[in-house]
């Protein structure tokens, strides 16, 4: 007995003796004054943080990672965090962690180890930092050769390890070592960002089907964290998570079209709303083609087409650059319509004009008597239908100003992080309209309460969709969260209430049991089973929730002219652009209630008004509203071929058939404009005739 209590003595005694320490980046765990553990991480991979224990375990972060270690020198556990740990602490009973970077602040609590996983209870949502999300590779490629044997024994956790000892092993010829060491790195989790690189890697060394293996398990784990296919995903985030879309352009460029199609295939399932995946697509179909595989070309490119509905205006995922680049080009061709007519205008009046100033001192001193000169302008001889087309040009200008700010700002807002993870959460900063649009759409709720959803705070996501009123995708979300309380009446009922909204919709029709067709329904399906699926808002649904719509932008612009400038600082040039056309049409609108010059009966059509009006089509027709089409077509077409000085990317206006089609319709314009102006020369001639006759 005695010697019993003697050795549980002393067995309390070494346990209390055992400590971590951290010197620099070197953590060494030590039992009395023996070192039974110690690593050395390099400055890259992030700062070390202060050790805490609880519970006779010991926690130790790296960067983003977070370690727990037994007092025998033994990793238990490890967490992979969303961003670089700026905090431990161990004294409420539960160790918290405190998470930085990209301008978030994140608390999470970590479980007890299990296997070889830390687990965090709270839901974790990658940003798209490659730093953070790729530095289970980057330990393991800072490994010199002859630390791997000892560092996969400290790390059993870390795959990247194993692969390498692989790679080695089949350099050697030692096949059976190597297939040994590829199990070892299957027989690990990771998330998802870390298997897709794992998987490319186990590819390029030649391990296929472990490759698939690891894929199939990324998809997974990334339906486990919410990622949906229904969710863009930006070329940043793509990156971040292991950059599959890359590694699809390298095996094309190898040739290697089977495996291509594997990951094409993952990219197809897990994100197919990838920034830059409509070209990939395209580049994929080209490829099948050229194989004589012409059906499945034709299958990728429909599908590539299918994703454009939901976009604004089903122009597919660059639909707000296509219309940033319509509005530009509407803004140049009115401007220079508007130029055209004002200069067109000025010189048929210039003459009569000079006679009547005369009378008042000439032309600049007559500005003296402002009431008189004003009913003198250049454009007081003008009609009132001509005055009329120049008010419109200048308020199409304004909209046009408008268009181009609104596409800019949703271009900005929809390019925000947190609208491009494949997910939504809470934690990420989910842009909102703010005072842009003083009525939030549905969209803004439903955005916000699916990332209240799915990060597990049902009331606050149930109080979000209350908000959105009568919306399809709100209901079928409350559906979803009456099935997950097990009130499956109400959830049927919330299902067919959506799916009464909006008839069309695949989520509410899958939670129903009608089994609709559509990659979202396939995913949940294979990944989710047994889960209701979620309704995520359509991209033109986006664009309104986070940067209101143009009418919005255009009343802010005339209500308050200050606010707009300070809210919109990104675009400072065009917010003055937007702003000087407002004086412009206040103008117009004057010049339109003053009456038009006595003499104007004496204009005549003087050499320069001839000239102008023939370089510029419809200009010397704008007492008719076909003159007014005529001149902003010629514009339209003029700016167009200007493409190469001004730029528009997003517009196919460089290829030879649109060029070439631009070119003949400017020759037509001129055509159409020279015989409208010979017939209006030969009135004018007859009636100059009449008159001499009369008198």
């Amino acid at each position: 007995m005695k010697r019993t209590l003697l050795l549980l003595a002393l067995a309390l005694g070494g346990t209390a003796s055992a400590e971590v320490r951290v010197d620099g980046q070197t953590v060494r765990v030590l039992s009395g004054e023996q070192v039974t553990w110690q690593w050395t991480f390099a400055p890259a991979l992030g700062q070390v943080s202060r050790p805490v224990r609880l519970d006779n375990q010991n926690y130790v972060a790296v960067g983003p990672v977070v370690y727990a270690l037994s007092d025998e020198g033994r990793v238990l556990g490890r967490a992979d965090l969303p961003g670089p740990v700026t905090s431990l602490d161990s004294s409420g009973g539960a160790v918290r962690v405190t998470v930085g970077g990209a301008g978030r602040s994140e608390r999470l609590t970590l479980g007890d180890p299990t296997g070889d996983a830390l687990p965090v209870e709270e839901r974790v949502v990658f940003t798209p930092d490659p730093a953070v999300t790729g530095w289970l590779a980057r330990f393991a490629d800072a490994l010199p050769a002859q630390e791997l044997t000892r560092a996969g024994a400290q790390f059993p956790a870390n795959p990247f390890i194993a692969l390498r000892e692989a790679e080695a092993a089949k350099t050697r010829g030692d096949d059976y070592a190597a297939l040994s060491a590829v199990r070892r790195a299957l027989g690990v989790s990771v998330p998802f960002p870390a298997g897709t690189q794992l998987a490319a890697r186990l590819d390029r060394a030649g391990f296929p089907a472990a490759a698939n293996l690891a894929l199939d398990r990324a998809k997974r784990d990334a339906a486990a964290r919410g990622l949906d296919p229904a969710v863009p995903v930006s070329r940043a985030a793509l990156f971040a998570y292991g950059n599959p879309s890359g590694y699809v352009g390298t095996l094309l460029a190898q040739n290697r079209l089977p495996r291509a199609e594997v990951w094409m295939s993952f990219l197809r399932e897990l994100y197919p709303r990838f920034e830059g995946g409509d070209a990939l697509y395209r580049r994929y179909a080209d490829v099948l083609d050229a194989q004589g595989r012409a059906g499945e070309a034709e299958e990728w490119r429909q599908f590539a087409r299918s994703l454009r509905e939901g976009t604004l205006y089903n122009l597919g995922p660059n639909d707000t650059r296509v219309l940033r680049d319509v509005a530009r080009l509407a803004t140049f061709a009115l401007l220079l319509a508007l130029l055209a007519a004002v200069l067109t205008l000025s010189a048929r009046a210039w003459p009569t004009q000079r006679q009547d100033l005369a009378a008042l001192g000439g032309r600049w001193r007559s500005w003296r008597r402002p009431p008189q000169r004003l009913r003198r302008t250049a454009l007081a001889y003008a009609s009132f239908s001509e005055r009329l087309l120049l008010v419109t040009l200048a308020a199409a200008l304004l909209t046009a100003l408008g268009g181009w700010q609104w596409a800019n700002l949703t271009g900005r807002a929809l390019q925000a992080p947190a609208l491009g993870t494949g997910t939504y959460s809470a934690s990420l900063a989910l842009p909102s309209t703010g005072d842009a649009d003083p009525q939030p759409v549905a969209a803004t709720y439903l955005l916000s309460g699916l990332g209240a959803q799915l990060d597990g705070d049902l009331a606050a996501a149930r109080t979000l969709y209350g908000r959105a009123g009568d919306d399809a995708c709100a209901l079928n979300n409350l559906g979803a969260i009456a099935q997950s309380r097990d009130d499956l009446p109400q959830a049927r009922t919330l299902y067919q209430q959506a799916l009464a909204l909006q008839p069309d919709l695949s989520a509410p029709a899958y939670n129903l049991g009608r089994n609709p067709a559509t990659p979202e329904t396939a995913f949940q399906r294979t990944y989710r089973p047994g889960q209701p699926r979620l309704c995520y808002p359509e991209r033109r649904d986006l664009a309104r929730s986070v940067s209101g719509d143009l009418g919005s932008v255009l009343r802010q612009t005339v209500t308050d002219p200050l606010g707009f400038l300070t809210e919109r600082r990104p675009a400072t040039r065009l917010n003055w652009a937007l702003l000087a056309a407002l004086p412009l049409i206040g103008a117009l609108l004057v010049l339109l209630l003053i009456p038009r010059a006595a003499s104007a009966g004496r204009l005549g059509r003087p050499a320069a008004f001839r000239l102008l009006a023939v370089l510029f089509p419809g200009a010397g027709l704008l007492g008719n509203a076909w003159g007014g089409v005529l001149l902003v077509a010629w514009a339209g077409v003029v700016v167009a071929l200007l493409a190469r000085w001004l730029p528009f990317p997003a517009l196919p206006l460089q290829t030879a058939a649109v060029r070439s089609a631009l070119w003949l319709a400017l020759g037509a314009l001129y055509v159409l404009n020279v015989l409208a102006l010979l017939l209006i020369e030969a009135a004018h001639a007859r009636r100059r005739r009449l008159r001499e006759l009369e008198a």
